[in-house]
This record gives structure tokens, C-alpha cells and sequence, in this order.
């Protein structure tokens, strides 16, 4: 797919959907759902519940019921070509992905589940591919820097990923089995009540693949994976709450380093917190968490094994002032590598602490609304960091909200920058990425239908990357343009969702000044269409994006792609109901990323594709509510 045919397609896509959004607005909402979802409550932008359009933010919001519409096989399915949302894979089903979030990287994004981080210390990013969709009821994209909040790597965003919770009644059992094509198999259950107060949800899910070959003429790499989730919480006479969380996946992917590799991986989330309402007026609340990633890798030419522990203590307090509301809070982390003895690598260093304070100003004096935040950081590795933000917002009628925004945030140097063992492939004297986004964006929700519109731009500084010796420093800045179109609408028994992403991902210094950053598409759709017809239900996806560079200096060009995928789904029983998923419809292949092996006469790289599933199908069963 070359630029100008995704321009044209771009604009074709806007002048069908005009018509629509005309239709839309002349029509009244059936019921305040419908309204509901267009303007969902967030709580990922701001710390305290807000809708989409108050948040003053770029948000998208995926619920339950998109989830269980397009019911994808990972959650990197999912998330691919959400508005400024760009993925790449090193294959299909558990292999290696990355995220990137308005052009920031995945070790430059905060991943949440339920308010607790996840992610590797040892490399700063997530693995999504671990992650099972099904164990999940709901998604926050909240796009733009949120420093002053959440600390460290919140630059492109923060994406927060929620577990359902229970509600009051009898056990209500779920169950689903299913699978497809590569000898796919998925099963999970889950049950869910309340009584008195308290509230309750368990799951268990299981996935099983022989995969596909990640590589031409290679072999087929598997997946394996189980999980487990379990929430309790019990809500007191006085509204004081306490609850848990509990989520732990372990299993296994094969993937390629010139013959036969794998990954055990485990992947794993717990915490504590109770909620006090102190006053009329102040509510505090304390979490306790842990969150684990550990990985044993096994390849022909080495060996490794990392265990990263995050434990986290955050005391969150919320004050009401009429219109107005004041967070306040303080948050201490600890990262632990374990000890060298079970990684067989003698880091410098293997734990680091975080102590930080931040607080939030939501001032509301209608029609404008000003949030105001900070956050001082004092990292041990890496010295004290100091965040803000400022947006505005002016409600220009009932129907329309014009926002403007600038924040700062940093990128926190991970272990393996600072103190990775071999010689001379790390730097402990590295400072911390910054940055600074300016954002303007505008937003009309109508009763059946909505539209938002943002540009921003981001200034990184002190960019940390490879040298001639492929040791880490501080010397690299870049500039990140982008524009970003969200719209939906929910027009009789028609759901539809889209997102265009236009991005200039430019290097600013070095050799590579005026280059793409590395593995960035330019620009990107995704159009999301479902139907209800009775007992039945159809819809598809269409997810394009224009070409990529592999290498920062831009000689290994990846071409763009368009993929389509099919659903359908019955309700043939009552409680029961039958899904159906065709995806990559036409067989066309992707590649988002390359690899290279090296010659064993003339030590020169040779690259090769990354390759993702061509065509799959997937059919499952499910029982309950």
C-alpha cells in the first residue's frame, strides 16, 4: 500500500461517513445506554471519574461489549490501529510486540491493570502478547503526555486495561470453548456475585496453539498459555471499601534465533487497597500491589533468566470543593531484579526505589474547566524528576468542548541501560529522557454520535540510544507531529467506530536528522462496522497503514498493509450463543518488523520478514450472561 492509495482511501472513508453523521444527529437516542457509551465514563485521564468529553483528553474507550463482539485472539488485535495506536510484531501468537502510542515506544507507555503498572524492569516495556483478551471487560486509551500522574514513561500515554468486579445476586456462571485454524484452542469460565456488601469475580482461561512460521520457508512456532484472575471486594456500612486483586498467566512461546527458541514466561498483578470515606466531602484510598514479570528463555546460542518484581505503596486522597475536586497523593516503588544467582547475570545494581508526591487541581467554572497537575519524582538511579501539566477547556455550546493542553513527562533509563553486565553495553550515568507536547483538539457528542478531533506535537530530549560502540547515551532528540480523527455513532442496530492517525515520527540530531524514528507508520485507519439482526449479529473490521522504516536510517523499507476481518455471531438459546471470526479475509501479508542472522563466512547481516498470520478462522461457544 503506497501513501497517496491510503490518502485516497482516507478520504473516501470521510466523505461516506459525512452522510451518516448528518443522519445521526437529527435522531433521537433510544435509551441513556446508547448515550452512555458514545460518552463513557474514564478514570485513567484525570484519577477520578469524568466523561470522555469533561476528561479534556484524548481518550477511547473499548467496553465489554466490543470485547465480546470482535472477541480477539490477543489483546495487540485489539489495540491495532486505535487512534494513535501503531503495533509491531515479531510474528503471530505470543511472539515479541511492541506499542507504540503517538510514536513513543512501548518502554515510553504505562500499562495498567486495575490502577497496578506492569511491565519489565529490565527493558521499561509491557508484553502485550502475554496478555489474554478474555480475562478483560474494558480499555482506556488515554493519548498524551500523563507524567504528573503516573510517574515515569507516561509520554505517548497510558492504556488501562480493567477486570470485571462482580455485582450483587445469584452466581453467574460464564463459560466458553472454542478454536480454529492451527490447531487453535481456547477455553475459559468464569463466576461472578455478590451478597451483603461484598462482591466477587473468578476466571480461568486457557489458550493453545501450533502457531504459524514467523519467517518464510520456517518452521511453525506455538503458544501456549493459562490464567487466572480473581477480585473480591466488600463495601461497609459507612461506604469504607476494601478489596483484592489477583491475576497470574504463565505459559510458553516458541519463536526464532536461528533455530528452535522459547520463552516460559510468567506474567502476574496482586494488590490490596481500602477506600475511606474520611469526610462528606474527602475520601482517601491506599493500594498495596506487586506486579511480576519473569521470563526463561532458551535459544541455540545462549540462556537467560529474569525475575522483576515492581512492589508498589500509593495513598490517594480526593477532595471535593463544590464544582471543584483536589487529588492529592504520594506513591513509593521499589524494582528487584532477584539476585544474580538466579539470572546469571551480575547486574550493578539490581533494585532501585521511587519516592514521589503529585497533586491535581479539576477546577470547573462553566463554560470553562481548567485541570492543573504536578509530580516530583526521586528516583535512586537516576536522580529527581520534576512533571506538569496544564488543559483548558471551553465548552463552546452544549454539543461541542475545544481543549488545549501542554504537558511534560520523562522516560526512565531501565536496568539494562544503566547496568547491564557485559562491557561496555551499558552507561550508569544516563539521565532520563524528557519531553514536552503541546495538544489542541476539539470534540462534538451528539446524542446517537460522536467526533474528535486533536493535533499535537512532541519535543524529546536527551533521547537515549546506541553509539558506535552500541553503548547508551544521551544524545538523540526528536519531534513527533500527529493528527488524530475519532468518530462513532450507534444508529438503530448499527455500531460504528472509526480512527484515522496521521504521524511525523522525525529524528532531530545525529547522523539520522530528518529521518522517520524506527518502526513508525505514518498513517493509519481502522473502521469498525457491526449490525444486530435479531438473534443475529454481523460486523467487520478494516485496519490499514502506510509504510514503515525498520532501521533509524531509514534504508530497510517495510511496505504498509490492509487487512479485513469478518464476525459474526447467534443467539440460539437462551444463555447460549455461538461466535464466528474470519480474520486477515484476503490472505495478505504483514510485516512489521525484521530480524537478521548473521553470516558464518562473512559475519554480514542477513534480514528477514517478521511474518503475521495469513487467513484464520476461529469459531466458540459460549454459555451465560
Amino acid at each position: 500500500m503506497n501513501m497517496t492509495r491510503t490518502s485516497r482511501g482516507l478520504a473516501a472513508f470521510g466523505l461516506a461517513a459525512l452522510p451518516l453523521a448528518i443522519q445521526a444527529a437529527d435522531t433521537p437516542p433510544d435509551s441513556a445506554a446508547e448515550t452512555v457509551s458514545l460518552n463513557p465514563m474514564v478514570v485513567t485521564a484525570a484519577l477520578v471519574p469524568r466523561t470522555a468529553d469533561e476528561s479534556l483528553a484524548s481518550v477511547t474507550v473499548l467496553d465489554e461489549a466490543v470485547l465480546r463482539r470482535q472477541d480477539p485472539t490477543s489483546m495487540t488485535d485489539l489495540l491495532r490501529g486505535q487512534p494513535g495506536v501503531d503495533i509491531t510484531t515479531q510474528g503471530s501468537f505470543g511472539k515479541q510486540s511492541s506499542l507504540f502510542l503517538r510514536g513513543a515506544g512501548s518502554n515510553a507507555n504505562v500499562l495498567l491493570i486495575d490502577g497496578i503498572r506492569l511491565r519489565s524492569a529490565t527493558t521499561g516495556a509491557a508484553s502485550w502478547e502475554f496478555l489474554d483478551p478474555r480475562l478483560f471487560e474494558r480499555a482506556e486509551i488515554v493519548r498524551g503526555p500523563r507524567g504528573s500522574l503516573y510517574g515515569a514513561d507516561a509520554v505517548g500515554g497510558v492504556i488501562q486495561l480493567f477486570t470485571p468486579e462482580g455485582e450483587a445476586g445469584a452466581p453467574r456462571p460464564r463459560v466458553s470453548v472454542g478454536g480454529g485454524s492451527f490447531d487453535t484452542q481456547r477455553h475459559s469460565a468464569s463466576l461472578a456475585g455478590g451478597s451483603g456488601g461484598t462482591r466477587y469475580y473468578v476466571a480461568g482461561s486457557r489458550f493453545d496453539t501450533d502457531g504459524t512460521a514467523v519467517r518464510r520457508d520456517g518452521d511453525d512456532k506455538g503458544h501456549d498459555s493459562t490464567s487466572g484472575l480473581a477480585r473480591l471486594s466488600h463495601t461497609f456500612a459507612g461506604d469504607a471499601e476494601v478489596g483484592l486483586l489477583a491475576l497470574r498467566s504463565r505459559g510458553r512461546a516458541e519463536f526464532d534465533a536461528s533455530g528452535p527458541a522459547v520463552d516460559d514466561f510468567v506474567q502476574q498483578v496482586a494488590g490490596v487497597y481500602g477506600e475511606l470515606p474520611v469526610t462528606d466531602r474527602w475520601r482517601s484510598r491506599l493500594t498495596l500491589s506487586e506486579a511480576r514479570d519473569e521470563r526463561d528463555t532458551l535459544a541455540p546460542s545462549y540462556a537467560s533468566r529474569f525475575e522483576t518484581r515492581t512492589r508498589t505503596a500509593r495513598w490517594q486522597n480526593t477532595l471535593a470543593l463544590g464544582r471543584h475536586e483536589l487529588v492529592a497523593g504520594a506513591e513509593y516503588a521499589e524494582d528487584d531484579l532477584g539476585d544474580s544467582e538466579t539470572s546469571g547475570l551480575p547486574f550493578d545494581e539490581d533494585r532501585r526505589y521511587n519516592r514521589a508526591v503529585f497533586a491535581q487541581g479539576l477546577l470547573d467554572f462553566q463554560p470553562l474547566t481548567t485541570q492543573l497537575s504536578l509530580r516530583h519524582d526521586d528516583n535512586q538511579a537516576f536522580g529527581e524528576e520534576l512533571t506538569g501539566s496544564l488543559a483548558l477547556g471551553y465548552a463552546l455550546d452544549e454539543h461541542h468542548v475545544a481543549r488545549a493542553s501542554y504537558g511534560t513527562a520523562f522516560r526512565a533509563p531501565t536496568f539494562n541501560e544503566l547496568y547491564f553486565p557485559f562491557v561496555g553495553s551499558s552507561n550508569p550515568d544516563l539521565a532520563a529522557e524528557t519531553s514536552g507536547t503541546l495538544e489542541l483538539g476539539i470534540r462534538g457528542q451528539h446524542d446517537r454520535w460522536f467526533w474528535d478531533l486533536a493535533a499535537y506535537q512532541t519535543e524529546v530530549d536527551d533521547l537515549i540510544a546506541l553509539d558506535e560502540t552500541f553503548r547508551p547515551v544521551n544524545v538523540n532528540e526528536a519531534r513527533i507531529r500527529g493528527a488524530e480523527l475519532a468518530l462513532g455513532a450507534e444508529i438503530d442496530d448499527w455500531t460504528l467506530a472509526a480512527a484515522l492517525t496521521w504521524m511525523d515520527p522525525e529524528s532531530r540530531s545525529g547522523d539520522n536528522a530528518g529521518k522517520r524514528l524506527a518502526r513508525r507508520a505514518t498513517q493509519g485507519l481502522r473502521l469498525d462496522v457491526d449490525r444486530e439482526l435479531g438473534d443475529w449479529s454481523l460486523g467487520g473490521s478494516w485496519i490499514a497503514q502506510n509504510h514503515r522504516y525498520n532501521d533509524a536510517a531509514n534504508q530497510a523499507r517495510l511496505p504498509g498493509y490492509g487487512i479485513v476481518n469478518l464476525r459474526a455471531g447467534w443467539r440460539f438459546a437462551p444463555m447460549w450463543s455461538l461466535r464466528a471470526t474470519l480474520e486477515n479475509v484476503l490472505d495478505k501479508e504483514v510485516v512489521t518488523a525484521q530480524g537478521a542472522e548473521f553470516d558464518p563466512v562473512t559475519f554480514e547481516a542477513m534480514p528477514f520478514d517478521y511474518l503475521n498470520a495469513g487467513r484464520a478462522a476461529f469459531v466458540s461457544v459460549h454459555f451465560g450472561q
